[in-house]
């Protein structure tokens, strides 16, 4: 008889983020982009840009996250990397439903925005919150899907 399932211990897929720091200046970010398709075939599947008049942070999903992060070590890119949520918006699962049951358990979202389109044309949100083990936990909970690095191969 095997053990029934609890979520307590539940650790949801979590994603490798990058938010890399670039000069802003014309063509850095294709510069990036080329650096991961040349070198190693690294798509995005999520990518956000933030600028100012001096730098921008560009915030990354690569298909290949192991592969991108060599990549951008050897040419030296300034770059953090954290876990991220990746979670599927429907009808019944929309936006202001995932902020509302974070809302209630107190969770903060540090940053929030969406993926490359998927092949079935479901939305995706890629989000990082206080706590994302519980972000995850609470979602699932409500019925929303999570997705995985495996998940993330077109």
């Amino acid at each position: 008889m095997l053990p029934l399932e609890t979520e307590i211990g539940y650790a949801p897929p979590m994603v490798r983020h990058f938010s890399i720091f670039l000069d802003n200046r014309v063509g850095k970010l294709l510069e990036l982009l080329s650096s991961l398709d040349e070198e190693g075939h690294v798509s995005a599947r999520a990518i956000s840009i933030q600028d100012s008049s001096d730098y921008a942070v560009i915030r990354l999903i690569a298909d290949r996250p192991a592969t991108a992060r060599e990549i951008l070590e050897k040419h030296q890119f300034a770059v953090c990397e954290t876990d991220v949520l990746i979670a599927e918006l429907s009808k019944d699962h929309e936006l202001h439903h995932l902020c509302k049951f974070l809302l209630a358990a107190e969770l903060n979202i540090h940053f929030l925005y969406p993926t490359m389109p998927r092949a079935e044309g479901v939305p995706t949100v890629v989000l990082s919150t206080d706590d994302n083990t519980l972000a995850g936990q609470i979602l699932r909970r409500k019925g929303f899907r999570l997705f995985g690095e495996a998940d993330l191969e077109y």
